[in-house]
């Protein structure tokens, strides 16, 4: 977690510091871990992190939020009578955090999108002292990552795996900024791969046995290589302290957003064009099948890439590109990494057999606009329709804030990407149509009601 609270329950702002393994380190070739061995034949980390080391660095993010008005300066009596004005108050914010330079030769850091997200200035301080100013490249709260960019020579990148060998039982390596303590390293064990399920978007984590911090958010977790196998995100704790189950972004995921937001300013993620339903027990024995061996097809969206390659409902999608799928979880994490454009091979079974065809998956189809034509108020927020493989989608009906410019009013009032409007004052808004017919009514004021990780919450616009 970042040096301020949390809104997560599992304590999102972490990351990092692997609880120091205790191993034995016998004189023979059997050591516990093959570490690099000195000159005097002492196992150690410090050759590779001495190559390591200059790719973390320390990331602050300042920003103003508004604060909430005593509700006596709202009535207009108590203003009229004491001559009160109504004039929004503000605080500033500070949110500390770790990044991770990823191309010395451009200047692009990643970091968590929660170390960033209140930010409106970010200032990037390296291992050897120096600052720089950085501008936001752009983010994705569905993975908690985002890029920012500084303009400095003599950088030092931590290289991406060759290939994605990552398994349970690895040694790794944390760095960070725990508490302040910059370039702080802690090391561990991989104790899980593909964990998902915890309610923080496209989830494929790799847990580890990390004693996590405040200020790791995005930090470092590297290979014995010194190789970047994942971005430290969080833990998961009852408490706020460390029970030794921690959380980090694996590489792959983190070499495909970020390219993502470097090319594109941002992720658009893909669509298929399939509604689909999990295997449960029930339906898995009448298909002959067994539970959570892929997806069923309920409903086909016309024109869309699975219609276009002849699936139809009732087919059971097992695979797509090279993850094989359990659930519908699994296809929209799959489609999640996925770019639009990209042509995939596609498993299923029809009737028993099973067949391959290739799609070529396409941008969604989102009435996506700038939200000053739905309100004054909302400039420099872009807003879209919920999307068939949006997280909530079939759950909940809202219209999905896309990005929010920093130093706008939407921005200062506490909007943010991510944030699903679902009301705007008394009128449900299920689409940006039901968006602009809504805001005709506001006067002077646009009253939002906003789910966000899985809570919901008020905010003004004014």
């Amino acid at each position: 977690m970042c040096q301020r609270n949390s809104r997560y329950r599992l304590r999102g702002c972490l990351v990092a510091g692997l609880v120091a393994a205790a191993v034995h380190f016998p004189n023979s070739a059997s050591a516990g871990i093959p570490l690099p061995v000195l000159a005097d034949g002492t196992p150690s980390l410090a050759p590779m992190l001495e190559s390591v080391l200059p790719g973390v660095v320390n990331v602050v993010a300042t920003g103003r939020v508004r604060q909430q008005a005593h509700p006596l300066l709202d009535d207009p009596f108590f203003r009229h009578f004491f001559n009160a004005p109504r004039q929004p108050r503000y605080r500033e914010t500070q949110s500390i955090g770790s990044g991770v330079i990823i191309d010395a030769r451009r200047g692009y850091v990643v970091t968590n999108y929660h170390v960033v997200e209140s930010g409106t200035e970010f200032l990037v301080r390296l291992g050897d002292d120096r600052e720089f100013p950085a501008t936001l490249i752009g983010s994705d709260p569905d993975t908690d990552l985002a890029v920012v960019r500084i303009q400095a020579d003599q950088l030092q990148a931590i290289p991406f795996p060759k290939n994605d060998s990552l398994r349970v039982g690895d040694f790794v390596v944390a760095i960070g900024n725990p508490f302040g303590l910059r370039q702080t390293v802690t090391s561990g064990i991989v104790s899980a791969l593909g964990r998902h399920g915890l309610g923080r978007g496209y989830e494929d984590y790799i847990q580890t046995d990390a004693s996590i911090n405040p200020g790791n958010s995005g930090g470092a977790l590297v290979n014995l290589r010194g190789e970047l196998v994942g971005i430290n995100t969080m833990i998961y704790s009852n408490s706020g302290g460390s029970i030794g189950i921690g959380f980090a972004i694996p590489a792959p995921m983190v070499r495909n957003i970020t390219k993502a937001i470097i090319d594109d300013g941002r992720v658009i993620r893909p669509s298929l064009g399939v509604v689909g339903q999990d295997l449960h027990a029930e339906l898995a024995q009448a298909f002959d099948l067994q539970p959570n061996d892929g997806v069923l097809v309920a409903r086909i969206l016309e024109g869309s890439p699975a219609d276009q390659a002849g699936l139809e409902p009732g087919d059971v999608i097992r695979k797509l590109g090279d993850v094989r799928l359990r659930d519908t979880d699994s296809l929209r994490r799959a489609l999640g990494l996925a770019r639009a454009g990209e042509r995939l091979p596609l498993i299923y079974l029809r009737n028993g057999k099973q067949h391959t065809v290739t799609v070529r998956l396409v941008a969604p189809a989102t009435a996506e606009i700038d939200g000053a034509t739905v309100h004054p108020l909302l400039d420099g927020v872009r807003l879209a329709n919920m999307t068939e493989h949006h997280p909530l989608a079939g759950r909940l009906q809202g219209l999905v804030v896309e990005q929010v410019a920093t130093g706008s009013r939407a921005a200062m009032a506490g909007l943010r990407s991510g944030d699903i409007i679902t009301q705007i004052g008394r009128t449900p808004t299920g689409s940006v149509d039901d968006a602009k017919r809504a805001a005709t009514d506001a006067q002077g004021e646009l009253v939002l009601r906003i789910q966000r990780d899985q809570r919901s919450a008020f905010v003004v616009l004014r």
